[in-house]
């Protein structure tokens, strides 16, 4: 599988407890991805490996763990790595497309989704995972790089969050910067940690120098001027980092869930902060829609997550297919097992897989913005509005029924939940599209 988009709208977003309207650290992150390429959501158990197991990479072998961790990744069907994911222990993580100035390197290296699985599988805490992900960046290196697969790579940054903490991520080839998060922040396909960082690659700033792109002494070291090949302030990434920053910032201590996905839908390139969030088809901002072709994109999957650090319920993982604008969140909890229908999906389309019926539905809400596009957010949003009064109930009972000791059962009936709603969404989706298509037909 070729790879011939360079992400041009992932947008990752968080608030720490202090910004959050309930006191839990929230997460967001829009994928943009090939227009047609499609992104299954797939469960991977808890496993146990041999000694002298491996994971095999694209390109990269490395050695195993002991165990690696049950999560759910967003993944492109094509690539071992995910957009997105989270884990048994509350570890979410995204990733944004990014430019250094590093020419192609000739070696083999990790693709930049890969290393977001690699902290899923092995991280039991944001931190635990940005030390595992900067450790494999260090050794085995990302970025571009030249491939026969004619995979189309680029360097990475990442916001890794769990309850507690954060930690936005940027790198260049071999070289990364961590910074925490502090509040609530907004990352995009710009570079962003500039002097702040908590930690630096041992050779961050030697091999900046020795490129000519920092000066020897100058100090503070700013890891985004010396890497960074493109302006900063300019550009799609640059205008949308400033919107979910000033939106993010103007709403601290009052950021939920619902804000949370009205930010990932939103089509306004403004950057004022109390500037409404836009939801026509015409708008640039961090929900995207580009022209269909060989590099055309489309904000392809996204997820809000819902975090709790004091044991007061599940957390919940609040999941979406293709156009947010034009899809449900539906809530998803890893202490049940989500729906083996969402993982179906390949590089062509089928009926049985949700994320395709989901473009269907999408392309054809193209055909007459107005008023379709308004009809299919009219039921969505009746659905969204049952899901979340009826998932945070849930989620408080379950984790009571879990503390109780009855564990088995509440398994089954969160798996039966999940079962339920999505089954009611893509009986949604399906009338939908045969609504439309009837229109089109008889208009045509």
């Amino acid at each position: 599988m070729s790879e011939m988009h360079v992400p041009k709208s992932c947008d990752t977003m968080v608030a720490l407890p202090a910004g959050t309207t309930h006191g839990q650290t929230l997460f967001a992150k829009n994928s943009d991805r090939p227009w047609d390429e499609c992104q299954p959501l797939e469960l991977h158990e808890r496993r146990s490996h041999d000694a002298d197991a491996r994971t095999e990479c694209q390109f990269i072998s490395l050695p195993e763990v002991d165990v690696t961790w049950r999560h759910v990744g967003s993944r492109p069907w094509w690539c071992w790595g995910y957009e997105h994911g989270f884990n048994e222990h509350q570890v979410v993580i995204g990733n944004e497309g990014l430019g250094s100035k590093f020419d192609s390197a000739q070696e083999p290296r990790l693709i930049g989704m890969e290393i977001l699985r690699l902290g899923l599988e092995r991280g039991r805490t944001a931190r635990e995972a940005v030390d595992c992900m900067t450790g494999a960046i260090t050794e085995y290196g990302q970025g571009k790089f030249d491939n026969d697969a004619n995979v189309r790579t680029y360097d990475n940054g990442y916001i890794v969050a769990d309850p507690q903490e954060a930690f936005v991520i940027e790198t260049a080839g071999h070289e990364w910067a961590v910074q925490r998060v502090e509040g609530a922040v907004g990352i995009s396909n710009v570079y962003s940690v500039e002097t702040a960082y908590e930690s630096l690659s041992d050779t961050a700033e030697s091999t900046a120098i020795e490129h000519g792109w920092w000066t020897a002494g100058q100090l503070p070291f700013n890891f985004a001027d010396a890497y960074s090949a493109n302006d900063r302030t300019q550009g799609s990434g640059a205008m949308r980092r400033r919107r979910s920053c000033a939106v993010l910032g103007a709403r601290s201590g009052g950021i939920d869930t619902a804000a949370m996905m009205s930010l990932l839908r939103d089509h306004s390139d403004a950057t004022q902060p109390d500037e409404p969030f836009r939801t026509d088809l015409t708008g640039k901002g961090i929900c995207i829609h580009f022209d269909e072709g060989p590099k055309g994109g489309n904000t392809a999957a996204s997820l809000v997550a819902d975090l709790c650090a004091d044991g007061s319920r599940l957390p919940i993982y609040w999941c979406s297919f293709y156009s947010p604008c034009q899809a449900p969140f539906f809530p998803v909890f890893l202490q049940g097992t989500p729906p083996e229908r969402l993982a179906i999906g390949g590089q062509h389309p089928t009926e049985d897989s949700p994320w395709w019926r989901f473009l269907r539905l999408a392309h054809l809400a193209r055909e007459d913005a107005p008023h379709r596009v308004a009809e299919i957010r009219s039921r969505w949003a009746a659905l969204e509005s049952d899901l979340m009064i009826s998932a945070y109930p849930l989620a408080i009972d379950a984790k009571r029924m879990i503390d109780a000791g009855d564990e088995a059962f509440t398994q089954q009936r969160l798996t039966a939940y999940m079962q339920d709603n999505v089954d009611r969404m893509l009986a949604t989706t399906e009338d939908l599209i045969a609504q439309f298509s009837a229109t089109s037909i008889a208009a045509g």
